[in-house]
């Protein structure tokens, strides 16, 4: 989620409020240095490497990386005539990215008129996500988007009693689920699969990607239609859900201490965003 995905503060459909005396824009950019090492890889080659990256967070959009022109390859921008109107920032002009013997079209802008608030971004190119070959932090490759300094998990063990039944059919209970905390997100409830009578689990075709959590694989419950998911191969850093599943409350009655869970907000999960989709395929092609 972060500032300004899914329920985010600067997202169109935040859950909480800022409290201030006077209403805030509709719309509100942030920009802050990123902090962190950051390169693009094209066709093979290093195309940018910075440590002077600025991060972009524009409502309902994944952040963007901008580079310092000085810290893109000098032959790596090939320009194209093509001009849009970005409704806060003003003109973008457009480029194509070359190496090699490969060239992709409009696969990189600079923003060229910009107003006298956004200035951060002035001299700053931004690249295509998946019209490059990968993103990295230092040596490691970061798949999905630029990560959010603002998107936090928690996960904590808890006592408490959870149960999930289809009708009168029993299909999980542990004394010792895990509960995961994402930032903006509704809590979610995993449980150890020597809990779940697997036999209920049916897998079915398809994954997710999580850019914090990676590969999601999901299962249907009788006719409840991906009522289940796991991270069997989880992140290092969220492995302590790794395996364990988790269940939909408008699937499936899911019970805490007796008391049915609801579907509440922040707990729908948009797929991907208007920048593109999130899709198994980038992770795999790692």
């Amino acid at each position: 989620m972060g500032l300004s995905w899914q329920q985010g503060p600067l997202s169109t459909g935040a859950i909480g409020h800022f409290l201030t005396p006077e209403p805030l824009p509709r719309r509100l950019l942030f920009a802050e240095r990123l902090r962190r090492r950051m390169r693009v890889k094209f066709n093979g080659t290093w195309i940018a490497d910075s440590e002077d990256v600025v991060l972009l967070h524009e409502p309902d959009r994944y952040p963007v990386a901008y580079f310092p022109r000085a810290d893109v390859g000098e032959r790596a921008l090939v320009a194209g005539g093509k001009v849009t109107h970005h409704k806060d920032l003003g003109d973008t002009t457009w480029f194509a990215v070359r190496s090699g013997d490969r060239t992709t079209e409009r696969a990189a802008w600079e923003f060229t008129a910009l107003p006298g608030y956004a200035t951060d971004l002035q001299g700053r190119i931004a690249f295509a996500w998946r019209a490059m070959d990968a993103f990295y932090e230092e040596d490691e490759r970061i798949p999905g988007h630029a990560a959010d300094q603002y998107h936090r998990i928690d996960i904590r063990n808890t006592s408490r009693t959870l149960e999930v039944r289809l009708g009168d059919t029993a299909v999980a209970r542990s004394e010792h689920p895990v509960v995961l905390y994402e930032s903006g997100f509704a809590p979610r409830w995993y449980v150890p699969r020597a809990d779940i009578d697997e036999m209920w689990l049916r897998p079915v075709e398809g994954q997710t990607f999580c850019p914090y959590k990676g590969l999601c694989d999901y299962y249907d419950i009788g006719d409840a239609r991906r009522a289940a998911w796991s991270y069997r191969d989880a992140y290092q850093e969220v492995g302590r859900v790794g395996g364990m599943v988790s269940f939909e409350p408008d699937q499936v009655e899911v019970l805490l201490d007796g008391k049915r869970l609801e579907l509440e907000a922040g707990q729908h999960v948009v797929p991907h965003g208007v920048d593109r989709a999130l899709d198994a395929n980038e992770v795999r092609a790692a």
